[in-house]
């Protein structure tokens, strides 16, 4: 059965490994409970590099950012320094996301821990949220009402200079890994990051796209600090921060939302799989076919599918599940449940 084409697709570019031969697996072993631990995935690695670089990289900036703030006293740049202090806490929020969603289906968990990947996201979004987008906007308005001169303003450059450079590296990271596997999805770089079922990519790259944005923000603020002599500019440079903390930080938490409650597979992976279904020679119609996502990459199977011939119930019901444990030896699928179509129910078309 050709499943490795819809399973490339989801896991970038990746080739499945080759399904078991009928009759070698049952539900409980190869279905939806695994014995074994989950297949790697390919991509896993690669996020942890992701999020550690992004890790390394904010706690340098923070402590830099945080000297420059004391010695300048300008409002952008304490924003700032609030920024990626927030970044870098998210940043454990995400390796505690990889980790533990990468822990294997058990007894109570048949379909694995995946979700839990977006349980930290989530997290990590609402400190971006509390702890970048609150504390920089709050700051940003007491300046205001009570303005204060900064000084030492090329301190504030070249920690600035210096912090682009860092988070540029960052943000290139998680760049290239979202690039071959939005080529493989025929995506654009950004609709893949919005899209991908990979909560810490996209984590990454939007907190350094911020990163990148908020920076230039501060910058122009100190510079017209200095220019105008007044603090105005540099408060409203550290509101202007918070605010664009606040819309990235409510996008991230919407799409954990939304593969928290359920979400299916691109529409582009299911008619894959149902061409992939329908070349069977074991399957004569597919009338239903749900791919929900449960974890990065990973995906459950339930599906109505009418079998050739006309067997008894017990040979039907072993034919059924040989075709599932088929499905689940693909490193993308956790758990696949078939069930027979009615007959007069439709065939789905592609």
């Amino acid at each position: 059965m050709c499943y490795q084409w819809f399973v490339a697709r989801e896991q970038g570019g990746e080739q499945a490994p080759a399904p078991v031969p009928a009759g070698t697996a049952a539900r409980g072993s190869r279905g939806l409970l695994r014995s074994g631990p989950m297949p790697a995935d390919p991509s896993g690695s690669e996020s942890l590099i992701t999020v550690l670089v992004a890790f390394g990289v904010n706690i340098l900036i923070a402590v830099a950012k945080s000297a420059a703030a004391v010695v300048t006293g300008s409002a952008s740049m304490l924003a700032e320094a609030a920024h990626s202090w927030a970044d870098a806490g998210n940043e454990v929020f995400l390796l505690i996301a990889n980790r533990r969603s990468r822990r294997p289906p058990d007894p109570k968990h048949p379909l694995g821990h995946g979700r839990e990947a977006y349980v930290w996201s989530l997290l990590a979004a609402v400190g971006l949220f509390v702890a970048g987008a609150a504390i920089s906007i709050a700051h940003g308005v007491q300046e205001l009402i009570t303005p204060e001169p900064a000084s030492n303003f090329l301190v504030g450059y070249v920690v600035l200079a210096v912090s682009f450079v860092l988070e540029a590296i960052s943000f290139l990271q998680s760049v290239r890994q979202a690039r071959p596997e939005a080529e493989s999805m025929q995506r654009d770089l950004i609709e893949h990051v919005l899209a991908t079922s990979d909560p810490t990519l996209r984590a990454v790259f939007a907190e350094d796209s911020a990163a990148l944005v908020g920076l230039v923000i501060a910058a122009a603020g100190l510079a017209a600090h200095e220019l105008t002599g007044s603090p105005v500019p540099d408060a409203i440079g550290s509101i202007l921060v918070g605010l664009l903390l606040a819309v990235v930080a409510i996008v991230l938490i919407n799409l954990n939302r939304r593969y928290l409650i359920g979400q299916e597979a691109d529409p582009r992976v299911r008619a894959a799989a149902i061409r992939a279904l329908l070349a069977d020679p074991e399957v004569a119609r597919v009338t239903y076919l749900r791919l929900e996502i449960v974890g990065p990459r990973t995906v459950s199977v339930i599906g109505d599918v009418d079998l050739t011939g006309d067997d008894t119930e017990s040979h039907v019901a072993v034919r059924l599940r040989t075709l599932e444990a088929r499905i689940t030896e693909s490193p993308a699928v956790v758990g696949a449940v078939l069930s027979l179509s009615a007959p007069d129910e439709p065939s789905l078309v592609v």
